[in-house]
């Protein structure tokens, strides 16, 4: 269904997060112009309905009049830094930057002050939906000036799963409706990466509980045990009876209910966890405002043990992280895969995802 009123978009980078972007606005009725350094991601989307071009400088004549907006969806580091100072030279006036990627936020801070100089507006997106966003909808915490994020917000709109069926919170009135559609203005110029740092790192604890409880469950046959308190416990049913009215229900839980039904001793993980970063700055935010984290500094410090030795806990998280974004697990020494290659599924394996809007 056609959005209500219609943006055109450049979009810098074809991944998996930033073509479902693509197709996700191209259905409501946007228009978007894609770059990928890979010339084949750009011909896929092109197929749906997008103009590709085969340079950075070439979005900005097909983007057409002020103000263009460039969603950069590319990975936090050198490459992203490289994107946005070259898209900081080429652009104009009024014109809007958008990392929608996973960037520390004091860099958004100091970027959005290095093109506001220019007048250039910069705008950061915590994007949270993995794989699953182009169908799901994507939710977003949102950085910047509110006259950027208001100029955008039929991208944001179109992107957000929406109110979908999920109960209102009682006592909202008069509060901001965004939030309640899946995506929300956090604040000025790193807000919204600094909130998704937050979420992520409170992600690594959930994973770690479920891990960790059900490694529990997994070992109650151990022989340590007396043989009157071993039992043979079935996960799979565990996690899907969980899955139905529990109060530890959620989309990782899903996730998980999903791969212990496709194999309750994961052998097809070794339990080897990385972690995206976020996980270290969440940390380090809290040393700096002098805040306990205690469970999610111990699930971060587990993800680094987890490189040495592994336990079913990690063969958990390693099975939930490669369910809601297709991530897989890393090399051992010599650059042997701890797992043959996975094909990213068409939707997930076996359990009804729960969604949003349509």
């Amino acid at each position: 269904m056609p959005a209500k009123e219609t943006r055109t978009l450049g979009i810098v980078g074809m991944g998996r997060m930033g073509a479902g972007i693509a197709r996700r606005l191209m259905r409501a009725g946007h228009r978007c112009v894609v770059f990928d350094a890979n010339p084949k991601a750009v011909d896929a989307v092109a197929k749906d309905g997008a103009q590709g071009v085969s340079t950075l400088e070439d979005l900005l004549p097909a983007l057409g009049a002020a103000p263009r907006a460039i969603w950069v969806m590319l990975p936090s580091g050198h490459i992203t830094e490289q994107t946005i100072e070259r898209l900081g030279q080429i652009m104009e006036t009024a014109d809007i930057i958008i990392d929608g990627g996973n960037s520390y936020y004091k860099d958004d801070i100091r970027r959005a002050r290095a093109v506001g100089a220019r007048g250039i507006r910069y705008v950061d997106v915590g994007t949270s939906g993995g794989v699953w966003g182009l169908e799901r909808g994507y939710c977003m915490m949102i950085g910047g000036d509110k006259d950027a994020i208001d100029y955008l917000d039929p991208i944001f709109d179109t992107l957000a799963p929406g109110l979908g069926s999920i109960p209102r919170t009682p006592k909202r009135d008069g509060m901001d409706e965004r939030a309640e559609r899946g995506y929300v203005h956090a604040g000025p110029s790193g807000a919204g990466h600094f909130v998704k740092m937050v979420h992520n790192g409170i992600e690594y604890g959930l994973m770690q509980a479920y891990g960790e409880g059900f490694d529990i469950l997994r070992n109650k046959q151990s022989d340590r045990l007396a043989a009157d308190e071993r039992f043979d416990l079935n996960l799979a049913d565990i996690a899907e009876v969980w899955r139905r009215g529990s109060v530890i229900s959620s989309w990782l839980l899903d996730l998980s209910a999903a791969a212990l039904a496709g194999d309750q001793t994961l052998e097809g993980f070794s339990g080897y966890v990385d972690d995206s970063g976020e996980g270290r700055w969440t940390i380090e935010a809290a040393i700096e405002e002098a805040v306990p984290a205690d469970v999610l500094s111990s699930a971060l410090y587990t993800r680094f043990r987890s490189r040495q030795t592994h336990t079913f806990a990690e063969k958990m998280l390693s099975a939930m992280r490669y369910g809601f974004g297709g991530h897989t697990e890393g090399m051992l020494e010599g650059g042997v895969p701890h797992v043959s290659e996975h094909g990213v599924p068409s939707e997930p394996p076996g359990v009804p995802v729960r969604r949003a809007a349509e």
